[in-house]
């Protein structure tokens, strides 16, 4: 089985107070209550050693110990101070805990409301500089309504959706696994039984969903993505398309995801876009029409200048 560096790091922050509560907890014990083999927790305990507490003292290990089967911790007070936030880290926390409790659906909105309270009472100046910052997430309370019911039910659901990369709609069954924030934007991530592999679906872009009666399935050992490397981890065959946007296209800039984006002058902004289908860059290319110029690579600029000729001829 495997798991993500953010799993990994959850259960490592978690390992050292679960076994100070109980004094002495054994591997088999730990494993179990965190949902992991044993090999994985010793890999876990192994990584711990590496650790240790450099502020505000000079030096604060934890001694930490598994010898014969049970876990040990001691000289572990350091985990007990009160944690303490800088006001930029207390801003983005407020920030991340509202937007949190407006999205629709939300569980538990009583107690992020609470939490919220406490922490701008306890932030003082950073609270205040926190409410100037207003982040929305782009997602239709309909279809998260949905994939919510799914995810609590163990059921599976049926999805119109646009993609994008192709210009097309679809219609796919997907066996529901998470819903993630990334970036201020929502995600729907899943077996996909039309591709027979983990896909992430925008909610934004979820046109229709439908709870079904069939429960749903995802197959052993299929895991979710690791998001560290980014939302979207490209391939070696992938199109990087040059494009330089007027004003009216910057909006291109923050509905797709870019590779680089550089200031040009009079408003104007040069992105680099990756994309799996080269067709797609030249449709996109076609439908920006004035708004916006593609740059690179030169074969698909002459893709795009024989379309617009053939389009052309059609008017003539």
């Amino acid at each position: 089985m495997t798991t993500t560096s953010s799993d990994r790091l959850s259960r490592l922050l978690a390992l050292v107070p679960y076994v100070v509560s109980r004094d002495t907890v054994s591997v088999a014990e730990a494993a179990e209550a965190f949902g992991v083999t044993e090999r994985q927790l010793r890999d876990d305990l192994n990584l711990l050693w590496c650790l240790e507490l450099r502020s505000p003292d000079p030096y604060c290990p934890i001694d930490l110990s598994y010898e014969g089967g049970d876990i040990t911790v001691a000289e572990a007070e350091s985990i007990s101070r009160p944690l303490r936030l800088g006001a930029d880290e207390a801003a983005a926390l407020l920030v991340a805990l509202r937007m949190l409790a407006e999205l629709p659906g939300a569980a538990e909105r009583d107690a992020l409301s609470r939490v919220v309270a406490k922490l701008e009472a306890a932030a003082g100046g950073a609270a205040e500089a926190a409410r100037q910052v207003s982040v929305e997430v782009d997602v239709r309370a309909g279809a998260l309504g949905q994939v919510q019911e799914a995810l609590r039910t163990g059921r599976r659901l049926f999805l119109s959706y646009y993609v994008a990369g192709r210009d097309e709609h679809t219609e796919r069954e997907v066996d529901p696994m998470r819903v993630l924030v990334v970036d201020g934007r929502t995600y729907l991530e899943g077996w996909c039984r039309r591709a027979e592999a983990v896909r992430l679906f925008r909610m934004d872009q979820i046109t229709a969903v439908r709870v079904l009666e069939a429960a749903s399935s995802v197959p052993a050992g299929v895991r979710g993505r690791d998001l560290d490397g980014g939302l979207y981890q490209g391939t070696a065959q992938d199109v990087l398309a040059t494009f330089e946007l007027t004003v009216q296209g910057r909006w291109v800039a923050d509905y797709y995801p870019c590779e680089s984006a550089e200031e040009i002058g009079e408003g104007r902004l040069r992105i680099v876009l990756r994309a799996s289908d080269a067709r797609w860059v030249r449709s996109l290319a076609l439908r920006l029409g004035d708004q916006a110029r593609l740059v690179a690579p030169a074969e698909l600029v002459d893709g795009v200048r024989a379309d617009a000729e053939r389009a052309l001829a059609l008017y003539t």
